[in-house]
Order: C-alpha cells, then sequence, then structure tokens
C-alpha cells in the first residue's frame, strides 16, 4: 500500500495525550476543546484533535457531521465559539497580516477549487507567493509553471510551501476522469510527507493514504484508528452502520 511508506504509526499518535510532551514539537495541528455553533446547531461538540508532522488524517462520516466546518476551522475560513486551535505551537491569529501568513502555512483545496475567475490559472498560482512570500516575480512564474505540469488544479495551495494541506471534499464536484488524476496527486504528496487533513468521500483513498481515519457523526469524532482498524473493524456502532451503508460486498 502506498500509504506504508509515510513513517508515522497512527497507533503511536493514538497512543500519546496531552500530557505527553516528548513528542509536542511534532504536534503540528492541535485542536483543543473545540465547540462551534451555527444558531441553535452545535456543530462542532468538544473536538480534540492533534495531527503530528507528515500525517495524513482522513476524516469521514455523515453529512452534516461537522466534518468540513473541522477542516475550515484550521485556517479560520469558520471562527469557533470556545477551546483552541494552534499550527505549529501558535494559536489561530485573528485577523490582518498576521492571519495572511497562517493561511500560506495552510492550504486549502476546497470541494469547488474556487480559483480567483478574473486571472489565469498561472496567475492564481503565483498570486500568493508574490503576495505572502515576496517571491521575485521570474522565479514565482519557474516555479508555478513547473507545480500546474504536475498538479494542476493543487498547484495555488502547494506554491505556498504550506506546513499542511486542508482538502474539503476536492473531488466531489470534479468529472470523473478527473477524480483519478487529483487523487494520484494527493497520493503522491502523502508519499512526499506532506501533513494533510482530507475531508472525503473516497473510501480507496482513506485506506491506502491516510495513517489515521477520524470519524465523525453528529458534531463529534466518534473514533479514530488506522485505517486497517477501522475499516476491518469499527468499535462504534455509528461507524458500522456508516461503513455498512457505503461499502459494498
Amino acid at each position: 500500500m502506498s500509504g506504508e511508506s509515510v513513517s508515522k504509526d497512527p497507533k503511536d499518535a493514538l497512543s500519546k495525550g496531552p500530557q505527553d510532551t516528548p513528542r509536542a514539537a511534532d504536534d503540528l495541528v492541535v485542536l483543543s476543546d473545540v465547540n462551534k455553533h451555527f444558531g441553535a446547531l452545535h456543530v462542532l461538540q468538544d473536538i480534540d484533535l492533534t495531527i503530528t508532522r507528515g500525517e495524513v488524517v482522513v476524516v469521514i462520516g455523515p453529512s452534516g457531521s461537522g466534518k468540513s466546518t473541522l477542516c475550515r476551522t484550521i485556517n479560520r475560513l469558520e471562527s469557533i465559539d470556545s477551546g483552541t486551535i494552534t499550527i505549529d505551537g501558535k494559536p489561530l491569529p485573528q485577523e490582518g497580516k498576521e492571519l495572511a501568513r497562517l493561511r500560506s502555512d495552510v492550504g486549502m483545496v476546497f470541494q469547488s477549487f474556487n480559483l480567483f475567475s478574473h486571472k489565469t490559472v498561472l496567475e492564481n498560482v503565483m498570486l500568493g507567493q508574490i503576495k505572502v512570500r515576496r517571491t521575485e516575480k521570474k522565479a514565482a512564474e519557474a516555479k508555478a509553471r513547473a507545480l500546474l505540469d504536475r498538479v494542476g488544479v493543487v498547484a495555488r495551495a502547494l506554491a505556498m510551501d504550506p506546513k499542511v494541506m486542508l482538502f474539503d471534499e476536492p473531488t466531489s464536484a470534479l468529472d470523473p476522469e478527473m477524480i483519478n488524476e487529483v487523487l494520484e496527486v494527493m497520493q503522491q504528496l502523502a508519499r512526499d510527507g506532506m501533513t494533510m487533513v482530507v475531508v472525503t468521500h473516497e473510501m480507496g483513498f482513506a485506506r491506502s493514504a491516510a495513517n489515521r481515519v477520524v470519524f465523525m457523526a453528529d458534531g463529534k469524532i466518534v473514533e479514530q484508528a488506522s485505517p486497517e482498524e477501522f475499516f476491518s473493524n469499527p468499535r462504534s456502532d455509528r461507524a458500522k452502520d456508516f461503513l455498512s451503508k457505503i461499502l459494498h460486498h
């Protein structure tokens, strides 16, 4: 399996509690007791999640479980009501330049790949490098062209050399023939050691590329385990029910 070349042991990541400080330097994204409401709806409930460097975490669950909201809080596209989120040891900034810098460290690919429509794809890929990273234009263009050759739609986020990549159902709006292309790029990123949080319905990707599967339902993390463990032996009734509906036997 291609996911095995990433050296993180998911069980190791799971066995460490917040009181265990030796691996703290490896903790890249830490959500602690995070809550979020949309009106009366409690969409994220007491979320605790730690993602270590080089780890590929795939978040799955039924529609409306809070997966996308969780993803969007990590680069502050959604604010949270309580709790803390840190990236590389620093709390999420509120606004301004610090927030722009955070977003250059946290690349995000959405369902709709929303590039800015008035710019060419090449300009889009160059944009963040020039604006945030202050890269010289010619160098930015050379890098953008190289990335576009390899990645296409994911290139703009990758051009920033992010510390972590967030994917929010990246294949859901794509033509079927594009899906495999994007998944292959994501598989390659995983093999290259990119830290990734992926919200997806693609169970094949979850099985082969994830170090850890996080299963959400009703705004809570219900269980998390290695892909082998989760798909062969889910512990909660909620996960068993979910898997029985989506996996064809």
